[in-house]
């Protein structure tokens, strides 16, 4: 099969992150069924054509993959195929995969079934918002006998286990794919998983049921089948009453809560909580290097040093988050403490300003050759970007500074704002268990540069670090390398680590979550009688 050519650049949503009361008043694990609450309503829940992290909560359990993570180590461990090897060259991945799996539909998973899910993932026509970007740089799937498959790479590609774990590149009943096409796919899904795909109402619930055929779990679950029979997620989109609707009965999990809900559930006995730390980048805001004045070393550095970071977290989200240090979390493999970002200093952060010619007027105001000191941030509408952006203002127009906060309320109008150009600063970020994530950001002309940097060494480093065979410990010296230059160039300002605060009844059993974080192993959930 010769497949339409894949850019290799990851595109990822973002995640937003807010919750609404479901309004029931009688607890929902009733009838062997669990209510979990979503951050986000999506306008598309096709995996392999939409983005958001929010559609890989249900669907992780309706869809398997090739290969999976490790909940704890990320290594890579079979699933869908029972073995794989990798060409010295690093450009040819050969699976060999299971021959008692069925999609729950009754058709048979096979080599072909896995050509049919790429090929409809690299149909220009689908526009995949984000599995596209995430095969890098594939050539080609070839089919050897029905339970071998090989995928050919124009260049080494080391993130391709990762992405085939993801539920972007879940595999899909190609019947069903044929049937329904990219438009109303997302209605009718259908994939080999523990759960069976039963139901989706826009802006209101999804529903999964457990699929009884199910005999082929990977090792990282606990149960070979699922344990509860029905799984309902709804979409909370209020944030003052996500711990209500746990509290009420509504809801049995709701995940991202409120700092100060979690804190106070922590202290109620009838709930268990957890932090659970997401791997890729932190809350973080790009300098945009083509405006003035932010297009100079020494202002940006000045603006950094101006914030106390530490306290801006703990005032926003408590003790509850890491403040981050670079443009990898901390809890990310490729991340290095070499990289770490200068901690606060006032004092110096004035001194940077005032060696630039930035002297105060009789109004306190910055200026320089009768220029006043303005920045414009704008920040995302979600995940506490704007109470961030508010202390970052206060904290610039204590320098000197005037400055103008402007919030963003979805992606579309963040990407506007964007293309307009009119900012100093901006607030983007993605997750991902693989860090060549940062290639898209930090290379010349990527796709998510908001920066506009641009600088040959940094360009190579990206592309050796992720379109390369290095060994492991080769490629976490690139990215060490990458870090500090991100951190002396003060290319963005580093907020704070992702951490996904839970809480579950008591009556919820058995949770776990996937090496990525957000997404849930349904299948080991269990109620206590």
């Amino acid at each position: 099969m010769t497949l339409r050519p894949a850019h290799w650049r990851l595109r990822a949503g973002l995640v937003a992150v807010v919750f609404f009361s479901a309004g029931c008043s009688t607890p929902s694990t009733t009838n062997r069924g669990v209510t979990y609450g979503l951050t986000l309503s999506p306008t598309g829940i096709d995996p392999h054509l939409n983005a958001s992290a929010e559609l890989g909560i249900p669907l992780s359990s309706v869809y398997d993959t090739l290969v999976v993570q490790d909940p704890a180590t990320g290594e890579f461990l079979p699933s869908l195929a029972s073995s794989w090897s990798i060409s010295e060259d690093g450009r040819s991945y050969t699976f060999h995969l299971r021959s008692d799996v069925h999609f729950q539909d009754g058709e048979p998973f096979d080599a072909e079934a896995v050509a049919a899910n790429i090929d409809y993932v690299l149909d220009p026509d689908h526009h995949s918002q984000k599995a596209v970007f995430m095969l890098g740089p594939l050539e080609d799937v070839v089919v050897g006998d029905s339970q071998t498959v090989t995928f050919l790479l124009a260049e080494p590609y080391p993130p391709l286990l990762d992405s085939l774990s993801q539920v972007y590149l879940g595999m899909a009943s190609p019947k069903a794919l044929e049937t329904w096409g990219p438009v109303d796919y997302q209605f009718h899904q259908v994939g080999t998983g523990p759960f069976r795909f039963e139901e989706f109402v826009p802006n209101d619930h999804i529903t999964l049921t457990r699929n009884p055929d199910y005999a082929w779990a990977p090792s990282i679950y606990r149960h070979a089948t699922a344990q509860v029979e029905r799984v309902t997620f709804r979409f909370y989109t209020d944030p003052a009453t996500r711990a209500l609707a746990l509290e009420n009965g509504d809801a049995d999990i709701l995940g991202e809560l409120p700092p100060h809900d979690w804190d106070r559930l922590q202290r109620d006995g009838a709930f268990q909580v957890e932090s659970v730390p997401i791997p890729g980048q932190p809350m973080q805001f790009l300098f945009n290097t083509r405006r003035p004045p932010t297009d100079e070393w020494a202002v940006r550095q000045a603006l950094l040093l101006a914030l106390d970071r530490p306290a801006i977290v703990e005032t926003v989200f408590g003790p509850s988050s890491p403040v981050a240090q670079g443009p990898l979390s901390i809890n990310s493999w490729g991340y290095s403490a070499a990289g770490s970002f200068p901690a606060y200093d006032e004092a110096a952060s004035a001194r940077l300003l005032a060696d630039a010619g930035w002297v105060p007027g009789s109004d306190g105001v910055l200026r320089r050759n009768d220029i006043s000191l303005e920045l414009s941030i704008v920040a995302p509408s979600w995940g506490y970007n704007p109470e961030v952006g508010q202390l970052i203002e206060a904290a610039w127009e204590a320098l000197g500074a005037r400055v103008e906060l402007r919030v963003a309320p979805s992606f579309g109008q963040l990407k506007e704002a964007q293309e307009q150009g009119d900012y100093s600063a901006i607030g983007l970020n993605f997750f991902g268990t693989d860090p060549d994530l940062l290639r898209p950001m930090f290379t010349s002309g990527g796709i998510y540069n908001w920066m506009g940097y641009s600088d040959p060494l940094l360009d190579d480093l990206l592309g050796r670090a992720g379109g390369s065979a290095a060994a492991a410990a080769e490629r976490s010296e690139l990215y060490a390398q990458i870090a500090r230059i991100v951190r002396d160039q003060g290319l963005l300002i580093p907020i704070r680590d992702y951490v996904n605060l839970v809480a579950s009844h008591r009556r919820i059993q058995g949770l776990r979550f996937s090496y990525a974080g957000w997404f849930p192993l349904l299948i080991d959930l269990e109620l206590a009688s």
